[in-house]
């Protein structure tokens, strides 16, 4: 598809350092006018730091970025945007209490002597939306009250009503349902279809071989690889991502079932989960699958006490628990791994350390004191043991990639010696590699007598590592099996065609 007179976008030795971390080192890129090209890597890969570029948040130490034949001087995103790139990120930049047309043209309202001209901002923002086929979102409506995949149409719209060349979508399917996938694919085709290019950034390969024309793959900073995606095997992308083989991503390690460790007896929220039963055994890895807002997500809150829980029993190590606290529930052996580790799983602005032993300073203190060479020692210990890439136990740990910041997170409940770990959706926006170490790690544990209940929207990860896998649906428990027992077909069978119980 590449040859002189189809490049639109062309990224040149383009270099970027942040002190003594080289997260760009010569890197390059080049884009067809009007294709879906796909940038693949692990985290900290150097991606987001060449799109940031791209989108003018950050500005490269060397190198050219050409766009339709003009080297572009990219001084900030609002530039980036009057040039033609529009950026999407993973986590969505919305004014939650604006209406969706203040939204879309937010930064760019039309104006007549310093007042918004409401009918000009409303006619453009629908005219972004009929791009779109989505006639249920309607301008005036406040972005709070949509759901999130509504929410991203109207990420998409803003994107669209700057009449891009370039869009560039950052792990757009991370929080849509299946459906809401299909539909992206749909405007996404469209959008390639209209002579638009798109730059695809995705963790799930499968989803770029399904919607990308070409790939180009960055490692520690650089570009390794590129080439046409339908005749590329996703195994030869992942060696490139990780500069080796990998073997079997869900090869864990043996481990062996044992008595009961976390009992649920009816455990119900307000709202979700309903009636919810099941028995975690020690050594075992217990998957809950099911379509978003299933009650996933609700019944391990209920279970580790952020969520009230006014109707059910929790048993723990066969003694009942209930009521309780995440406090109690620590002290009970019980950690939460969030779904969502930026608002509520990290302190972005606290070091590696502090977020690590921040559940339990009792062994790092003395006459109340947090001792922190103990802290460091300690600290430095579970980064070498989950390969953590970090400067250092000092160092913010927003500073850092996403799959790093989630093995931080897991070594919080690991430092704590929890024995029942509730792991919320924990290899969610993680490269491969990463993956794969996260999976290695779940195997270990469970090898070691951890139990861990497990939620998870990527089926072939529950059947690959779960030894037992239930199915939720309209926050009940539905079915439960072994996982050898269950396909992929037969999980979103339950989940989405179970029906309500009958009331006579």
């Amino acid at each position: 598809m590449e040859n002189a007179t189809d490049v639109l976008l062309e990224v040149a030795q383009v270099s970027k350092a942040f002190g003594v971390t080289q997260a760009l080192d010569q890197a390059t890129l080049s884009v067809c006018r009007g294709e879906v090209h796909a940038l693949i890597g692990e985290n900290g890969a150097g991606k987001s730091t060449l799109m940031k570029i791209l989108s003018g948040a950050y500005r490269p130490d060397t190198g050219t970025i050409t766009l339709d034949g003009q080297t572009m001087v990219l001084s900030n995103p609002l530039a980036a945007r009057d040039q033609g790139i529009a950026m999407i990120y993973q986590e969505l930049n919305l004014a939650p209490d604006l209406s969706v047309a203040e939204n879309i043209l937010l930064g760019c309202e039309p104006c007549r002597l310093g007042w918004v001209r409401q009918g000009k901002q409303k006619a453009r923002a629908e005219a972004a939306l009929v791009q779109l086929e989505n006639a249920s979102i309607q301008p005036e409506t406040k972005v709070k009250s949509l759901t999130i995949a509504q929410q991203q149409l109207v990420e998409i719209a803003r994107a669209l009503a700057a009449d891009p060349k370039v869009v560039i979508m950052d792990e757009p399917t991370s929080s849509l349902t299946q459906v809401d996938t299909q539909r992206l694919f749909s405007i996404i085709r469209s959008l390639r279809d209209r002579g638009v290019s798109v730059i695809y950034i995705s963790h799930f390969l499968e989803e770029c071989q399904a919607i990308c024309d070409r790939f180009t793959v960055l490692r520690d900073g650089q570009t390794v690889g590129s080439g046409d995606m339908a005749s590329t095997k996703l195994d030869h992308i992942v060696q490139l991502m990780v500069g080796r083989e990998v073997d079997d991503i869900y090869n864990l390690p043996d481990h062996v079932l044992g008595e009961p460790v976390l009992s649920l007896k009816g455990v119900s929220g307000h709202r979700k989960p309903s009636g919810v039963s099941l028995e975690l055994r020690r050594g075992e890895i217990f998957g809950l699958a099911g379509l978003v807002g299933a009650g996933r997500t609700e019944t391990l809150r209920a279970v580790f006490g952020l969520d009230a829980m006014p109707e059910g029993v929790v048993h723990v190590r066969g003694h009942q628990s209930c009521s309780r606290g995440p406090q109690h529930r620590l002290k009970d052996g019980i950690g939460l791994l969030s779904e969502n580790r930026k608002e509520e799983g990290l302190l972005l602005n606290r070091s590696v350390a502090d977020n690590l032993t921040l559940s339990d300073y009792t062994p790092l203190t003395k006459w109340g004191w947090i001792r922190d060479q103990e802290q460091r020692s300690v600290t430095k210990r579970w980064i070498e043991e989950l390969e953590v890439k970090t400067q250092g136990p000092s160092q913010a740990i927003g500073e850092l990639s996403g799959g790093n910041q989630q093995k931080i997170a897991i070594g919080r409940l690991l430092h704590h010696d929890v024995e029942v770990l509730l792991l919320d959706e924990p290899t969610r926006g993680i490269d491969v590699g990463s993956k794969q170490q996260i999976y290695r790690l779940m195997g270990q544990l469970a090898a070691q007598g951890k139990a861990i209940l497990f939620v998870s929207s990527y089926l072939p990860e529950l059947l690959g590592v779960c030894d037992t896998i239930g199915v939720m649906s309209r926050g009940r428990l539905v079915a439960t099996k072994p996982a050898d027992d269950w396909t992929e077909h037969a999980i979103m069978s339950e989940a989405s065609l179970a029906q309500e119980p009958s009331l006579s």
